[in-house]
């Protein structure tokens, strides 16, 4: 087997570890990360688009039991995969030595936590990660200040309603993605 991107992703996919495993293997970690899945709410035309899902998507994450945007992140996507069937989410430690941290750099960092989005068989469609939009702009408006305003950087009432809809947003592209893929089509005759 050759060392595509592609292998070495469906080789951190297998390796990686469902969301019960994960917390189980994250130490003192994992009480934090249990409480944001408790804060986590879907509202029923979330819900409703989850589960009108009809491509089976490989999630992985890689992540960082000890980081606070994967803390943050994470739980939302476990709330996705808890009211979809088809989103079969996985997640691997940053320094796993499974792990493909080396090949999805952000601006030029091992930055967490980035999502490996995979068709069903395995096939790369999307990464996406550090930090969602509506994150960006909650965060750029309160570091940069009036002073040095950002177009479109409100700060959300909810940042955490907010990321959850951008992370959604993510998920229903790649969804299309796959369901707008010739090759999948063929492969459903749909």
């Amino acid at each position: 087997m050759t060392n595509t991107p592609a292998n070495i992703f469906n080789t951190a996919f297998q390796a990686g570890l469902n969301w019960d495993d994960y917390l189980a293997s994250s130490g003192d970690h994992a009480d934090a990360w249990r409480e944001a899945r408790g804060r986590v709410c879907l509202s029923d035309s979330q819900k409703a688009l989850l589960q009108d899902f009809d491509r089976s998507m490989q999630i992985l994450v890689v992540s960082g039991a000890w980081c606070g945007d994967c803390v943050r992140q994470g739980p939302i996507l476990a709330a996705f995969a808890d009211a979809c069937p088809l989103m079969h989410l996985k997640f691997i430690d940053r320094d796993d030595s499974s792990s493909p941290i080396s090949m999805i750099s952000i601006n030029d960092g091992n930055r967490v936590p980035v999502v490996i989005f995979m068709a069903e068989d395995g096939a790369l469609v999307s990464t996406y990660g550090d930090r969602t939009l509506s994150y960006y702009r909650w965060m750029a408006a309160k570091t940069l200040g009036p002073a040095c305003p950002v177009p479109g950087a409100p700060i959300p009432e909810d940042v955490l309603a907010s990321v959850t809809q951008d992370w959604l947003n993510e998920c229903e592209r790649v969804q299309l993605l796959l369901r707008l893929s010739p090759r999948l089509r063929e492969i459903h005759s749909d």
